[in-house]
C-alpha cells in the first residue's frame, strides 16, 4: 500500500473557513502530522489541535507532533539556505511517514491559507517518496479584503502580489497601482514614499484578535507599526498582510 499525503487548505485560523472537502479529507486520514516551528510559535500549534478537535470525529485518526528543523540565517545565499532547508524539513516528514505509516496510507497536512500562495509546502512535498493531493482553502488575500469589505482589484486593472523582502530590495513594481504584500517581516511599507498611497492592514485574520487598520499610509503607517511591534512582542509570533493602492 502507498502513502498519500494531503495537503489541506485550513484559512487563516478560523475553523468556520474549513470547506466541506477539507472537513472529509481530515477524517479520512490516518495520520495528521502537526510540525512545530519554534518555541515562539508553538500557539500555531495549538490552533491546529484547536481546529481539528472541532471537526474530527474519526477516532483511529493520529495526530502526531514534530519539531522542524530552523533555518541557518547565516548562509550568504538565501536561495541556497532556503533549499537546504527544504530538504532537511523534507526529510523529517518522511522519517515520520515511515515510523506512523511503515505500510503505507492516508496522511495529511494542515497548511495555512492556502497550498499554492507563498507557501512551500508543495515544493517540500514533492521531495517525498508519496503521492500528493492538494485541497484548498482560503487564502489571507480573502481574508484582508472581506475584513475591510473591499475590492480587491480596480475595475479592469491588474493587480502584484509581492513580498516585504521584495518591496523594500526593489521598490514598487512598475506598471501597477495596486500591490498586495505578505510575508512582511518589518513594515517594508515604511521604506516606500506615502504620498499618494493607502493601505488597508490586517493581523491575525479570522480569528477573535483579529486586528485591521486602513488609511493614508503617511498616517496609518506609522500606526501600523507601533500596533504589530506590540502585538508581536506580546503573542511571541504574528501574522499579517496589507494591501497598497497609489493613485493612478
Amino acid at each position: 500500500m502507498t502513502t498519500r499525503i494531503s495537503l489541506i487548505g485550513i484559512g487563516v485560523g478560523n475553523p468556520e473557513h474549513l470547506t466541506l472537502e477539507a472537513v472529509r479529507v481530515i477524517n479520512e486520514a490516518g495520520l495528521i502530522l502537526l510540525p512545530r516551528k519554534s518555541v515562539e510559535k508553538g500557539e500555531l500549534v495549538e490552533l491546529r489541535r484547536q481546529l481539528c478537535a472541532s471537526v474530527l470525529k474519526n477516532p483511529s485518526t493520529k495526530l502526531v507532533e514534530f519539531d522542524l528543523p530552523v533555518r541557518d540565517s547565516s548562509v550568504g545565499d538565501y536561495e541556497a539556505g532556503v533549499e537546504a532547508w527544504h530538504d532537511a524539513i523534507a526529510t523529517r516528514w518522511q522519517n515520520v511517514l515511515n515510523q506512523e505509516l511503515p505500510q503505507g496510507g492516508e496522511a495529511a497536512l494542515l497548511v495555512w491559507g492556502d497550498p499554492s500562495l507563498y507557501d512551500s509546502t508543495l515544493r517540500i512535498a514533492a521531495r517525498l517518496e508519496v503521492a500528493v493531493r492538494v485541497i484548498p482553502g482560503i487564502t489571507a488575500i480573502q481574508g484582508l479584503t472581506a475584513a475591510h469589505a473591499m475590492v480587491l482589484n480596480e475595475i479592469g486593472e491588474p493587480f502584484l502580489i509581492t513580498t516585504g523582502r521584495q518591496l523594500r530590495a526593489q521598490g514598487w513594481p512598475a506598471g501597477v497601482d495596486t500591490l498586495v504584500v505578505m510575508l512582511d517581516a518589518g513594515c517594508a511599507f515604511e521604506a516606500l514614499d506615502p504620498e499618494g498611497v493607502s493601505i488597508w492592514w490586517g493581523a491575525y485574520l479570522g480569528m477573535e484578535r483579529q486586528m485591521v487598520r486602513s488609511g493614508p499610509l503617511a498616517e496609518a503607517g506609522p500606526e501600523i507599526a507601533q500596533i504589530r511591534a506590540a502585538a508581536r512582542a506580546a503573542h511571541g509570533w504574528i501574522m499579517d498582510i496589507y494591501i497598497l493602492r497609489r493613485q493612478g
